[in-house]
């Protein structure tokens, strides 16, 4: 991996070359989705239909779109029992994290005849995508749907790509089925996003779309955005580690490689104060890189968007840890959580050298549906809270309105809106 000397100059360089990783730089493919998106919201099934039998060679239809309990059950018969249980257990972690984030509705009233409150309220359907294809993420099928059950959503529908024959890869559905999808629909792409973001005749329509895809399936739920709500529009993935020279340079190499192997856009940044720790990750790196199965996307990845940066103090460190604001952090230091206090920006914070980033991944609870290419410094990890909607509650006595009528009446006129003043004063007469 290249090590270079962290300045003003080389940060500017990083973070301009991380942004151009952004789905918001595929503008070419934005009209082709487009008219996907407008094909299947005009046409709905047949459109649909036809780019099924288009991009993953399959005959779909409204007879054979939604999976059965038949193929559930050969689902079930054909993954490892032991994968299974190791599922449960990690879903059980997860629920109980997301349980906790869970917020109940308020009510405020005082004795001058005022009550103020939220009322919150679960979405009522929600879509799920989940990929298909060579990739097989059971994990993000539990991390999408489960803090939508702890939230009370009452319809979870998910789409996913089938292969030729028409299945769906038994592993996705398991998932799907133990994490509490009601309907499974198999269908791909922009043109499953298009489908539960205005209905068609097989797909219902839904209040929001959660879950990742690639470059179309990114663009799609930018399109549709606005008619329906979604998580969040994802970039490729991306690590920082922060570490001194106490840092385990082969536990920090392999931890750069779990999310190098992603993909060729994924990012890879370790940032030390020290040389020695510096070079000799480099080194655990390249002999890494010779050993694991996914070792040309690995070092391609390296080769554009891997970085060492030699800070030349600790916070030159962590303020180039803020800026970068990374989907994933961790911190391996002499002093972790004296570290993680001055974070402000990062997707998940991973502190000591046995919370490794693949940790987070599969089993320990928090979500890893979590904000990329810089969006962390705004955005959250995936939470119950993305599955509420929130209503402010008002409600005035007579007399506590006329104690305030003419302050009301009076804001309003100022702002020329006499309708506004009319409508306390006709109370008032």
């Amino acid at each position: 991996m290249r090590i270079v000397t962290l300045t003003e100059e080389t940060k500017q360089n990083l973070l301009e070359d991380l942004l151009k990783r952004s789905p918001h730089s595929y503008g070419e493919y934005e009209q082709r989705v487009s008219e996907i998106v407008e094909d299947v919201r005009r046409r709905k099934d047949a459109a649909l239909f036809e780019y099924t039998a288009k991009f993953d060679k399959a005959q779909i239809n409204a007879s054979n779109i939604r999976v059965t309990e038949e193929e559930l059950k050969e689902a079930y018969d054909q993954v490892d029992p032991e994968l299974i249980r190791i599922m449960r257990r990690s879903l059980e972690n997860i629920r109980s994290y997301h349980e906790k984030q869970k917020r109940c509705s308020w009510f405020d009233s005082k004795t001058d005849g005022t009550l103020l409150g939220q009322k919150i309220t679960p979405l009522a359907k929600v879509g799920v995508y989940v990929p298909g294809g060579k990739a097989v993420y059971p994990s993000s099928v539990l991390m999408n749907i489960v803090p939508a059950k702890v939230a009370g959503v009452e319809k979870i529908i998910m789409t996913t790509p089938c292969n030729a024959e028409g299945k769906v890869n038994p592993t996705t559905l398991v998932a799907a089925h133990e994490a509490g999808a009601d309907e499974v629909y198999k269908a791909g792409g922009a043109q499953a996003i298009a489908a539960l973001a205005f209905g068609t005749e097989s797909i219902p329509k839904v209040d929001k779309i959660v879950g990742p895809g690639n470059i179309y399936v990114a663009l799609a739920k930018k399109a549709v955005y606005g008619f329906v709500n979604i998580d969040s529009i994802a970039g490729p993935s991306e690590i920082l580690v922060l570490a001194d020279e106490t840092a385990n340079p082969r536990f920090v190499a392999a931890d750069l490689l779990s999310q190098a192997e992603h993909d060729e856009m994924a990012s890879a940044i370790l940032i030390t104060t020290s040389r020695e720790l510096a070079e000799k990750v480099s080194g655990e790196v390249e002999q890494f890189v010779q050993v694991l199965s996914r070792k040309e996307i690995i070092q391609k990845s390296l080769d554009q968007f891997g970085y060492i940066l030699l800070a030349e103090n600790m916070d030159m460190a962590i303020e180039a840890a803020n800026e970068i604001a990374s989907e994933h952090l961790e911190i391996v230091t002499a002093n972790p959580f004296e570290v993680m206090t001055k974070i402000r920006n990062a997707g998940a914070i991973f502190i000591g050298e046995y919370s490794s980033e693949p940790l987070g991944d599969y089993f320990a609870g928090p979500n890893h549906v979590l904000p990329t290419n810089g969006t962390a410094k705004f955005f959250s990890p995936l939470n119950v809270d993305d599955f509420m909607k929130k209503s402010s509650i008002v409600y005035y006595s007579r007399e506590a309105l006329e104690a305030v009528h003419e302050d009301i009446e009076q804001f309003a006129k100022a702002e020329q809106l006499t309708a506004h003043a009319n409508s306390i004063h006709v109370r008032f007469e």
